[in-house]
């Protein structure tokens, strides 16, 4: 019971009328308060779910959908159905999981029941590798096959997957004239420097095959592909016009010729998290294309 003494506005209260008096929200309240208390707020509002490899997640700002293939620091690699690889900061109530929202944590306990390889997948252990498939996978040189073998053969030795150089791109109808393409023997080409407008682009689109896909990356060189960071340069730096591209590399790292400095790049590389998603996304869209079971392809 609320005691009307003291009142004197004037007003007849004997109605037994509560009045309830709302009061502005302080605007400065979030700017002023801990954010250590803040952070700890959002975390209790949705509950955390560790971010254990394999979980299939929605990436609440931009829509992503993928599982969970890696962890570095304070971000989550997902690896979406269509091989598209993206990183995510771990922030609180920015996933959802099983249909609800969550804050996605690192897992408390490494499981070591299953190891994974240098492209993320689950490690089969003890078994062979599987009588190469008359499907193939093309790249444009000899630091292309040798990054793709680096990251994804263990993946390809199990898949029965062979990789073989084009060494360029010009003649790229006659070699798929040659390979012969048909229901289930297809061909995979990862290209450099596709980006419209280019010679590589042009050549790309000139092919009509429903056994063939062309797909690969924005950069010069697959060099490029490799994350700056783990050779320790914030970004490739940009070489002139006319200037070799490589010659330009490899004086922004101090390195005498391109031999040498390739040596320090590849050695950098240990797995699908020191390449730029753009290059683990159109490898593994590659490998699925040349995997995909015969009832599944198209005629």
């Amino acid at each position: 019971m609320f005691s009307k003494a003291g009142l004197s506005d004037g007003r007849d209260w004997s109605s037994g009328t509560v009045v309830a008096v709302s009061r502005t929200p302080d605007p400065w309240a979030d700017v002023v308060a801990d954010p250590r208390e803040r952070a700890r707020a959002e975390a209790n509002r949705h509950p955390e779910v560790e971010a254990v490899a394999g979980l299939r997640v929605v990436h609440r700002a931009s829509g992503f959908t993928g599982r969970v293939v890696g962890l570095r620091g304070n971000a989550v690699t997902l690896r979406s159905k269509s091989g598209q690889v993206r990183m995510f900061s771990l922030l609180p109530g920015a996933f959802a999981a099983g249909g609800r929202v969550a804050t996605l944590i690192p897992p408390r306990v490494v499981s070591t029941t299953a190891s994974r390889t240098a492209s993320g997948s689950v490690a089969v252990a003890g078994r062979q590798a599987r009588v190469a498939r008359t499907s193939r996978i093309l790249v444009e040189g000899i630091h292309d096959a040798l990054l793709v073998e680096r990251v994804w053969g263990d993946d390809l030795r199990v898949e029965g997957v062979v990789v073989e150089r084009l060494d360029g791109i010009d003649h790229l109808a006659a070699e798929i004239a040659a390979f012969g393409p048909a229901p289930g023997r297809r061909l995979g080409v990862l290209v450099d420097h596709l980006v419209p407008g280019t010679k590589e682009s042009r050549l790309a689109e000139e092919v009509a095959h429903p056994q063939v896909l062309v797909t690969g990356t924005p950069f010069v060189d697959v060099w490029q592909a490799v994350r700056p960071a783990v050779v320790g340069l914030t970004h490739w730096p940009p070489v002139p016009k006319g200037q070799d591209w490589k010659t330009g590399i490899c004086r922004a790292l101090g390195e005498p010729d391109p031999a040498t400095c390739w040596r320090r790049i590849f050695g950098a590389v240990h797995s699908y998290v020191d390449l730029e998603p753009a290059l683990v996304g159109a490898v593994e869209r590659l490998i699925d294309f040349v995997t995909e079971p015969l009832s599944a392809a198209p005629y």
